[in-house]
């Protein structure tokens, strides 16, 4: 059983569709286009997008003009062709959405990154200025002692001094570069982390 056709002639413009007939695929398309506009926007909630979905609906009936059944509901066929764009598209922006997310959080781990190496790289400079400020053996001792970890006694026969002359170079090396980190807050935190407590 066929449904009442919304035209009246509209089983013979079908068949001039099907047969490539522009002037027949005009009028279904005056015909349709507003009722289907209104159905899409209701669906997209967008003017812009669902003109666009209107206009590649009627591209793809005139693609596939020779697939119509005249004997079918051509009202139901259209609707159907409609929905399944509108659904496309809204799970193409959704895919797309994930996408920027994830580059978004992608970019900003990046950035994070980054950031921090510059800022640790900025403060090591920093303390390695400093230390360049004190005498020449107790950069020595503080640098063989804090950063390549080695103990007292090591410092000791290393430059050929008593472990209490190690123990003074260290703690006047300490004392010095805390004053001086007064005046540098952002770095006071690396600081104590990188000499003061390994």
């Amino acid at each position: 059983m066929t449904s009442t056709p919304l035209l009246a002639d509209e089983n013979e413009l079908l068949l001039k569709l099907r047969a490539g007939d522009q002037r027949a695929f005009g009028q279904i398309y005056e015909y349709y286009r507003r009722p289907l506009g209104y159905r899409i926007l209701q669906l997209l909630k967008s003017e812009e997008l669902a003109e666009e979905v209107l206009q590649d609906l009627f591209m793809k009936l005139w693609e596939q003009r020779e697939q119509v059944d005249p004997e079918k509901s051509f009202k139901a066929y259209l609707y159907r062709i409609a929905e399944n764009l509108c659904f496309n598209l809204m799970a193409r922006a959704a895919r797309e959405k994930a996408i920027l997310l994830n580059i978004m959080a992608a970019n900003t781990e990046l950035y994070s990154h980054v950031e921090e190496q510059i800022y640790k790289k900025e403060n090591e400079t920093l303390l390695y200025h400093l230390i360049g400020q004190l005498p020449k053996q107790r950069q020595q001792v503080f640098l063989y002692c804090k950063i390549d970890g080695k103990t007292y006694q090591e410092a000791a026969q290393a430059f050929h001094i008593s472990v209490n002359t190690v123990n003074d170079h260290l703690q006047k090396a300490g004392k010095f570069l805390k004053e001086q980190l007064k005046n540098h807050p952002e770095a006071y935190f690396s600081a104590l982390i990188l000499f003061f407590f390994q």
